[in-house]
């Protein structure tokens, strides 16, 4: 029998004992053993819970009993569940965890410090919650070289944009609404801002491309700015707008960014709605692979990590020994010299002239129609393909011109 202890009693938490309780059977015949919770630690008190024999105060309980093998963190953040991660795999326990925070931020570290203690480190749940992306990146895809990442990663935003999109909803109606569903939290800033995703794509491309991407180097943007007179010129381009993660690996250097983006209906990430989450990995020799499912919630996500502790446990005498090298150069591309092209809404006093302002700044430019009434003060085009750097420029040129009262918006075009 295979001991667990799960560090924190919270929806994730609650969620690992629970499956592992009703599907004992399916999943101690998949790991080859009986796996059994043996104790929950939690500094609260949960007196009507069905596992509070279970619960404990005492750190002592868990890391001082030899007994059990597998530990799972679900306490969050970088504070007391990072002490405890290293306590545990000093201790020669292996460690599962849905920490996207903790793994985005000390991953190399923790990662080293499994393998020299000859334990596994795994965290498939911190990306996606319940779809299989992570083992498939270390696995499946093993023999290709992985040179792009694009995805819809936080299922929050993608459902306030899908309220915003199919029903008209502004984004604060949106955001309540999924506030009132349980699919934000009190405090959504690390959703709505793009931190939660940024995190998702550091740690996808650190595994696809075997080496460490600081999350805190990462060009962020949340979706707070977009209107829905966003929504209506995307729809009368024959596109969508979502938060996406991007990274690329070119000559050596990745580019990675987190940001609303222009997708048009025909690219596959373009009908993924509501909460759900969809990742496109495009390798050498495979093209491109889509994982597709449900981002977030109790059992998808508790469903990622009891998966880790049967993978553990079938292979515990074949500990991981996957690290990510932490390059002493920047491995970063400067995101300046990134190809792309933007969507920009103009608010304007002189429509003939702001005009003839944007066709003399850019190359070229794919104007916008409208039928709503702001359209008459409002010109909105998509710009030629080249450096972001040089896009940003000719943005700020415009601004300040007598022509034009205010650039409302700017939104990368994703195109592949």
């Amino acid at each position: 029998m295979i001991f667990v202890a799960v560090l924190g009693y919270g929806v994730v938490g609650s969620g690992v004992v629970e499956v592992i309780k009703k599907n004992r059977l399916s999943i101690s015949q998949r790991a080859g053993e009986e796996i059994c919770v043996k104790k929950i630690l939690d500094i609260r008190d949960f007196a009507d819970s069905p596992d509070r024999e279970l619960l404990t105060k005492n750190s002592d309980d868990v890391f001082n009993d030899d007994s059990i093998k597998v530990v799972v963190e679900t306490i969050g953040g970088v504070g007391i569940a990072y002490k405890f991660t290293k306590m545990a795999l000093s201790k020669g326990k292996h460690v599962i965890t849905s920490n996207k925070e903790l793994v985005a931020t000390h991953g190399p570290e923790l990662l080293k410090m499994a393998a020299d203690n000859n334990v596994h480190y795994h965290f498939e749940a911190s990306v996606g919650g319940g779809i299989p992306i992570i083992r498939p990146l270390n696995n499946c895809l093993a023999a290709n070289e992985i040179n792009g990442i694009t995805g819809i990663l936080n299922g929050t935003t993608n459902y306030i944009l899908t309220q915003m999109n199919r029903h008209g909803k502004d984004f604060d109606s949106a955001l309540k609404e999924a506030q009132a569903n349980g699919y934000a939290e009190a405090d959504p800033t690390a959703d709505i801002e793009g931190h939660d995703a940024c995190r998702k794509i550091a740690i996808l491309s650190s595994i696809a491309y075997n080496e460490y991407v600081d999350y805190r180097k990462i060009v962020t943007e949340g979706i707070t700015k977009l209107t829905l007179a966003d929504m209506h010129y995307a729809e009368m381009c024959g596109s969508v707008i979502k938060l996406v993660g991007r990274s690329v690996k070119a000559d050596g250097k990745i580019y990675a960014s987190v940001g609303p983006a222009l997708i048009n209906k025909s690219h596959p990430l373009a009908n993924v709605e509501d909460v759900f989450n969809a990742i496109v990995v495009r390798g050498d020799a495979i093209g491109d692979a889509m994982f597709y499912g449900r981002g977030a919630g109790k059992l998808p996500t508790a469903s990622a990590v009891v998966a880790d502790v049967i993978d553990v446990v079938k292979h515990s005498e074949n500990s991981g020994k996957n690290v990510w090298t932490i390059n002493t150069e920047e491995n970063m591309m400067d995101p300046d010299v990134m190809e792309t092209r933007f969507y920009i809404r103009l608010k304007v006093n002189n429509r003939d002239g702001a005009e003839e302002l944007v066709k003399s700044t850019f190359r070229s430019v794919e104007w916008i129609p409208s039928e709503i009434k702001a359209a008459k003060e409002e010109l909105v085009f998509i710009s030629e393909k080249e450096a972001e750097g040089m896009l940003k420029k000719k943005v700020k040129e415009l601004i300040g011109n007598p022509y034009i009262n205010e650039v409302a918006g700017i939104i990368r075009v994703l195109e592949d």
